[in-house]
């Protein structure tokens, strides 16, 4: 590593430590409330919103540019209120009368999965605070691991993974994506563990299922580990309520059957969640991170094109 490169990572930490400084000062719902409002004003601006409305022009073709917009501008929010509560997330109470907190909804499908033991999955998307979904199911008896891509300045990294790790109050392990990261998930699973996996993004090396009716590369772990080991999926995703007031929707535990096709079988189980995630977004569109490329090039709007 270079020595400008060590000087920029160094300064980027101190910069990011100093913020969270200043979000701990703040009480969880003062900090949701800001982060929320620096974001809507600025996020539509940047480049990478064209992004968000080219998604949305494809997967929501009923919408009409003001309406993107507030999608966008929703999407934007929620990404600012996430950041601004990840300081917060261990200070946060379950089933709080009013105010910052979490709550849980079908929390009897966490109870029956932790009574019957063995392995399970969860699969969810970047839908409300998705980041309160792991400490949530912990609290139920079911903490789970997660793959995990490491941000490109390790002090950073370790910033992230220490709030995680505050927030959690245990240490769980975290699978690097690719081909070791799987064999260490199927490990991982082999010994009864949990596993977390937000299947939402774009995965090259995935396989293609739809996605809002279109053709989308699609991350194939969940259905692979789940048929594997005939263990359990369960889904779920993260409504906002308020100002760091989150409730965790858990969505009846998928049914794994397999067959002789196992291909077959691995691509009817990857379409069942790309349909729950995107059931879940239909129901709050301004609630999930649009600003990601989800779909092929080739099926994406020409720059200029109209809508």
């Amino acid at each position: 590593m270079t020595r400008v490169r060590r000087f920029l990572h160094r300064a980027e930490f101190l910069l990011a430590r100093t913020l969270i400084f200043g979000i701990r000062r703040a009480s969880p719902d003062r900090a949701s409330t800001i982060g929320g409002t620096v974001t809507r004003a600025i996020g539509p601006l940047l480049p990478v919103s064209r992004v968000a409305d080219a998604n949305l022009r494809l997967a929501l073709p009923s919408l009409n540019r003001m309406q993107r917009r507030r999608v966008i501008a929703a999407a934007w929010e929620n990404l600012g209120r996430t950041v601004a509560e990840f300081p917060h997330l261990g200070a946060l109470r379950e089933n709080t009368p009013k105010g910052p907190g979490w709550s849980v909804r079908n929390s009897h499908i966490l109870k029956e999965a932790a009574e019957r033991g063995g392995p399970v999955i969860f699969v969810s998307g970047h839908i409300g605070n998705w980041e309160i979904m792991p400490l949530a199911v912990a609290r139920y008896g079911l903490p789970f691991a997660s793959f995990y891509r490491a941000a490109g300045n390790p002090l950073i990294d370790g910033l992230i993974r220490s709030l995680r790790q505050d927030a959690m109050k245990m240490a769980l392990p975290n699978f690097p994506k690719g081909a070791q990261g799987a064999r260490q998930a199927l490990r991982h699973l082999a010994k009864g563990g949990h596993l977390g996996i937000l299947a939402d993004q774009k995965m090259n090396d995935g396989i293609e299922a739809e996605f809002f009716g279109l053709r989308a590369m699609t991350a194939s772990a969940a259905a692979t580990f789940a048929l594997r080991y005939q263990c359990p999926v369960i889904t779920g995703y993260v409504r906002r309520l308020g100002p760091a007031r989150l409730e965790l929707v858990v969505e009846p535990m998928l049914t794994i059957e397999a067959t002789a096709d196992r291909q077959s079988d691995i691509a009817r189980v990857t379409q069942a969640l790309n349909d729950r995630i995107e059931s879940a977004i239909r129901c709050d569109p301004g609630a999930w991170l649009w600003l990601h490329r989800r779909w092929p090039k080739d099926l994406m709007p020409k720059p200029g094109q109209r809508a």
